[in-house]
């Protein structure tokens, strides 16, 4: 019996070890806003600070047009060549994580999420050296976002 405790612990603390690194590689803050609504305002935010909007993917409505139930969620591509090339000519593979992304999503309860990867993991997936940058970009992001949300 002690050693089914002793092992239940064990994969306890690790499941739980593996959900807080997941959740450091992401930033995820609440919306007062709808989805949609939270994406508009921040893509205004993004545009007047001249960050180029590759696309917004609803993939609720993607769902929906194949008859999977699917609270609201979408996706804005965004970014700014003045920050992702150099990281880029730093190393190709960034480009699989460059555009940014940030996600809205509606939860069970209808509270609304934005979320984005933390410029912090982009480093550390990618051996970035340049971390002046990444620190630059890790505060834009917050920053924009926090605007765009509502945040003082």
């Amino acid at each position: 019996m002690k050693n089914w405790l002793k092992s239940l612990l064990l994969i306890s603390v690790l499941i739980n070890v593996q959900v807080a690194q997941a959740i450091e590689e992401y930033t995820v803050k609440q919306s007062r806003f709808s989805v949609g609504e939270t994406l508009d305002r921040l893509e205004v935010v993004l545009k007047e600070k001249g960050v180029i909007i590759f696309s917004r993917i609803f993939h609720s409505l993607g769902a929906k047009k194949e008859n999977i139930p699917m609270r609201p969620t979408q996706l804005l591509i965004f970014g700014k060549p003045k920050v992702g090339s150099p990281l880029i000519n730093e190393n190709p593979l960034v480009a699989l994580d460059l555009p940014m992304k940030v996600l809205a999503w509606q939860d069970e309860k209808g509270q609304t999420w934005l979320a984005y990867l933390n410029p912090a993991e982009l480093q550390k997936r990618h051996n970035i050296q340049n971390v002046e940058l990444i620190n630059k970009m890790k505060g834009a992001l917050n920053k924009l976002t926090n605007k765009a949300l509502g945040y003082k």
